[in-house]
């Protein structure tokens, strides 16, 4: 196959000298590759040897996929059947182990005879265009999400304000308090909604300080001592003393436990079959190593398919309760410590999650 183009073909609509169809290949902006009826590559560019390989009588399967396998709704293939364009997403593997999603275009390079001789294969990295979407889609969430949760705790502080004025009205204390109560609770709402935003969002470093893990536990549980009790949840903690101390982004773990703990709490507001409830925060050592919180309920629990969505932003079992933030939160600022979370739970139960820091 001639791949080089005559320069007198050139002439009459050109007059850039040197300008031969292997050097365009070489100046395009993508992997280039030309592959023959049974799939193996007999051309490739410069751009496509530098990051993919050099891979000159090779499949395309096996280069691009590490595969043994010809890719489903391969559209070498197709345009091979059909002497037509095919586009398509697929991800890739370069030569240094890393995957790009590139944008795949192929074209068939038809013969004398009217048959395909073989296949043109472009492929554009569109790796940053997909994280740049995927960002645009989670603002849009955001957004959404922002204007949603504000309007409901707006509501939730209007309808306070007029029982507490009612109260004042009829000099009625209970239900000035009742009023107060349910002020009270939408200002944590939306104090805690507006963290888990801004923990959230992109870019945030961790500020590491020494600190007491233990200490960090008990902080947590005495926040939500006392609105365990007026939900009738015990709180309690267990607490190793002889655990060292830490550097960790102190703001960012108290993050995590007040997420844990405040989840924890409403699984046991949504379970209306058991009387007494109670959250345990144990700290203690996970190995020589490690650290960890467990955070335990006697709550509701989940199934198996709900405790593998858990951790995924925006996913919330609360409906129009819930801004499925809280956990995505916790899941980011415990991957930046490089620490893991352990699950463990069973509906009608109660839930059990462990988070795993290193010892530094």
């Amino acid at each position: 196959m001639n791949l080089i183009m005559p320069h007198n073909e050139f002439a009459t609509s050109s007059k850039i000298s040197g300008l031969h169809l292997s050097r365009i290949f070489e100046l395009l902006p993508c992997y280039i590759s030309i592959q023959d009826s049974d799939l193996r590559i007999i051309f490739v560019n410069q751009n496509f040897k530098r990051d993919i390989g050099d891979a000159i009588g090779k499949l395309c399967y096996m280069v691009y996929k590490n595969s043994k396998d010809v890719c489903p709704s391969c559209p070498v293939k197709k345009s091979f059947q059909d002497k037509r364009v095919h586009i398509r997403e697929e991800t890739v593997q370069l030569a240094n182990g890393n995957k790009r999603q590139m944008l795949i275009q192929t074209s068939p390079i038809i013969g004398d005879r009217g048959e395909v001789e073989a296949v043109i294969d472009m492929a554009t990295n569109i790796s940053q265009i997909k994280i740049d979407q995927k960002e645009l889609v989670g603002l849009g969430q955001s957004i959404a999400l922002l204007s949603h949760g504000i309007k409901n705790i707006l509501e939730g502080l209007q309808g306070g304000a007029y029982i507490i004025d009612e109260g004042l009205t009829d000099e009625d204390l209970e239900l000035v308090k009742k009023g107060w109560n349910i002020v009270n609770k939408n200002i944590f709402d939306v104090t805690d909604f507006v963290k888990n935003i801004l923990y959230s969002a992109k870019g945030r470093r961790l500020k590491l300080e020494t600190v007491s893990p233990g200490q960090l536990a008990k902080d947590s549980v005495a926040l939500f001592k006392e609105k365990g009790a007026g939900l009738h949840i015990r709180l309690r903690e267990q607490v190793n003393l002889y655990l060292p101390e830490v550097s960790v982004d102190i703001a960012g773990v108290r993050r995590v436990l007040n997420n844990l703990i405040w989840n924890a709490m409403e699984a046991c507001i949504n379970d209306k079959q058991k009387k007494n409830h109670f959250v345990s925060v144990k700290t203690d050592f996970y190995d020589d190593d490690h650290f960890m919180f467990e955070i335990t309920d006697n709550g509701i629990g989940m199934d198996q398919a709900t405790q593998q969505k858990i951790f995924d932003e925006f996913f919330s079992t609360k409906g129009s309760g819930g801004t499925g933030l809280g956990l995505a939160v916790v899941d980011k600022i415990v991957s930046m410590h490089g620490g893991k979370i352990e699950v463990t739970s069973t509906q009608g139960k109660g839930t059990k999650l462990t988070v795993i820091f290193k010892i530094k």
